[in-house]
Order: structure tokens, then C-alpha cells, then sequence
């Protein structure tokens, strides 16, 4: 079990993660954090701000009553803030807000009304996961992270289709006219940007409609929901964007089933069962083994979406689509090509030689 506490190497990540940020002397920062936060990251930002010379200011909400029909896991979309106004307006106001909330504000309700900003200025946002920091300082970024994301999200926006096959028998299409694309390496800079730590990783988020086809998961793959690798294949069956068909007949297929019943049931629609996201990492420096090395308490397995050459398939909210609920699974898959276009940009798991700008 690793202990947490405060260590002078992970001082020094923290430091060099604000840096990459572009934190100066005088800017003020807003240290956001819940009752139910991992207080050595929130302790580790603040010494590191303070070490840049960042005015910072703590600002701990409550983290509110459980209204969910189930656990819900790594959603990005934290229901902390409860739409309160006074926090609304002094996160607005700052230079930055650095995000140390369970699930982060990436899908939060709020996050449009931050990042607009008030008297004069347009905060950014960086999320740091809820992981432990040792995984931060193994997942450290790099400069050379922005260049190769923004390639990729290059030949995302200026791509028609993306498809995705494998030898385990996936054979998905995905329409990207109408879908938003978005990337993240690791640290913002710039006002109105939001990222999060680890980071690696370009997606799209697709328009109703768009999604068709047989997803494979195989032993390996890994359900980041349940912070679990399968055991077992579990094939799902995609038409119009909806998981219309759970096949398997292990326990990795019951406990799917299971958690995508319960959201139905609870909310009376099947937005849970329907694409989120789909992308693809870009970090050389995440591991698809590291969860083997923690305790689930430690790990919130955002390193495992960020895996150079994995293919991510998820489900749940999709603002794009005019989705929402809190039923949410990242499935991180290996051993997929994807092609842009009919274009190969990785091929069996492995980023293919040339397909993405390593330099800006």
C-alpha cells in the first residue's frame, strides 16, 4: 500500500506540471477541492503554486448526497458544485482553476460558465485525476505531447469517417461530420483551455446517428468503469449509436449488463447504452499494465485512456448528441487499427510511423 504523504519528487511534478501551465508570480489561482478530494494532491498544488508565487485561494465544497442508482466512476462530470453561485463567480474571476474534485468538471454542467469568465478575464482549467501521486509523477507531461495531439486532432477534423477493425472481430464505422474533436496533453496555457493530468489523447465526440457497428472487447481489454481488464470477450452490437445487443458469457458481460440495466431502469431512457466518445492515446509514457500495480483506491486509471496506440470506446453523456446521464464506461481497447478515411493511423495497437506531427 503506498502511503500519502507529502514527497519532495512529487513537489518537484507538481511544479513542473504548473510550469508547463505557464503559472506566474501574481496570478491568482483557485485551488478547487471536495470533502471527498485526495488531500495530499490538493496539498501538493498548493505548496507548488505558492512555490511559482500563484495568489491562491482554497475553495472546498461538500461533497454532496449520493442520488445516483449506482457507484458512478472517472465520469469527468462531478456533481460537487450544485450550480452555487458564489463558487461560479470566483472561479470565473481567477487566472485558473485547478481541479482537484473526485470526477472533475471536465462534463460538468458548470464548466461553460467558468471558462466564460467575468470582469476582464477567462479562466483556464486543469484537471488533475484523481490518482495517486505517484502515478502523476510517472505520467508526467511533456512538451512534445502538444504537437503530436494537435496533429492528431488535425486529421480528426479533417477526416469524413473513422473505422475501426481488429482480428478479435471489431468492425465499427463512425461518421465524424457534425462531431466535436477535441485533445488533451497534459497542461494549459492559454485562457479558455481546459486539460487534464495524465493527458495523451485526441477524440471526437460524435452527432446523434453516426456510430454503427461490432465492438470486441477481449481478454485485456479493460473496463476503466470497473477499474477491471477482461477476462472474458464481450461483443456489443452498435446501431444508430445505441449498444443494442450484450453478447458473452462471462462474469465481465453480467457485471456490463448489469450496470447498463440499471441506468435505464433508474432513468427511463437508454442514453447510458449510447456512444460518448471515441479517440485513440498518444502517450508513450502511460502503461496499459499499470493497474496491476495499485490498489483500486489508488488509481483512477485516466492513464489507461492515454496509452499510445490504444483505441477509446465510451459511453454515457454526449453534449454533442444531445445526451445525458451519469451511466458512463471507458473501454480502452489493444490490438486496433484505426484508419481516418481509409487512411491506416494505427495499426494492430501501434501508432503507424508518420501518421501524426511530432513537432510543431
Amino acid at each position: 500500500m503506498l502511503v500519502e504523504r507529502i514527497e519532495h519528487k512529487w513537489l518537484a511534478a507538481f511544479v513542473r506540471a504548473f510550469t508547463l501551465c505557464k503559472v506566474e508570480p501574481g496570478q491568482v489561482v483557485a485551488l478547487l477541492s471536495e470533502t471527498q478530494s485526495r488531500r495530499v494532491n490538493v496539498d501538493l498544488a498548493r505548496l507548488a503554486l505558492e512555490s511559482l508565487g500563484a495568489r491562491v485561494f482554497d475553495l472546498t465544497v461538500t461533497t454532496p448526497p449520493l442520488s445516483a442508482p449506482a457507484p458512478v466512476r472517472s465520469t469527468g462530470a462531478s456533481d460537487s458544485l450544485q450550480q452555487l453561485a458564489p463558487v461560479l463567480a470566483a472561479l470565473a474571476r481567477s487566472d485558473l482553476v485547478v481541479d482537484c474534485t473526485v470526477e472533475g468538471l471536465l462534463h460538468a454542467p458548470e464548466l461553460p460558465t467558468i471558462l466564460a469568465g467575468a470582469d476582464g478575464k477567462r479562466p483556464r482549467l486543469y484537471m488533475i485525476s484523481n490518482e495517486h501521486p505517484e502515478i502523476l509523477e510517472r505520467t508526467l507531461p511533456t512538451p512534445e505531447l502538444e504537437p503530436l495531439v494537435r496533429s492528431a486532432m488535425k486529421r480528426l477534423r479533417g477526416s469524413s469517417t473513422l473505422r475501426v477493425r481488429s482480428e478479435a472481430g471489431t468492425d465499427l464505422t463512425v461518421s465524424l461530420q457534425g462531431a466535436t474533436v477535441g485533445g488533451v496533453w497534459g497542461f494549459c496555457a492559454k485562457p479558455g483551455m481546459v486539460s487534464h493530468w495524465p493527458g495523451g489523447l485526441a477524440l471526437a465526440f460524435p452527432a446523434a446517428g453516426t456510430v454503427n457497428g461490432t465492438l470486441v472487447l477481449a481478454p485485456g481489454d479493460v473496463n476503466l468503469t470497473f477499474k477491471r481488464y477482461l477476462r472474458d470477450t464481450v461483443r456489443l452490437t452498435i446501431e444508430a449509436d445505441t449498444i443494442t445487443r450484450i453478447d458473452g458469457e462471462g462474469v465481465d458481460a453480467d457485471l456490463m449488463r448489469g450496470y447498463w440495466a440499471t441506468w435505464a431502469e433508474s432513468e427511463g431512457h437508454r442514453a447510458a447504452y449510447a456512444v460518448s466518445h471515441v479517440g485513440f492515446g498518444l502517450n508513450a509514457a502511460a502503461r496499459w499494465d499499470a493497474m496491476t500495480f495499485y490498489d483500486k483506491r489508488d488509481c483512477n486509471g485516466t492513464e489507461l485512456r492515454a496509452f499510445a496506440g490504444n483505441f477509446l470506446y465510451s459511453t454515457g453523456a454526449n453534449e454533442v448528441a444531445g445526451r445525458h446521464t451519469l451511466g458512463h464506461f471507458d473501454l480502452p481497447m489493444r490490438k486496433c487499427s484505426v484508419f481516418l478515411d481509409d487512411v491506416a493511423v494505427i495499426e494492430a495497437g501501434r501508432i503507424v510511423d508518420g501518421a501524426f506531427e511530432t513537432a510543431a
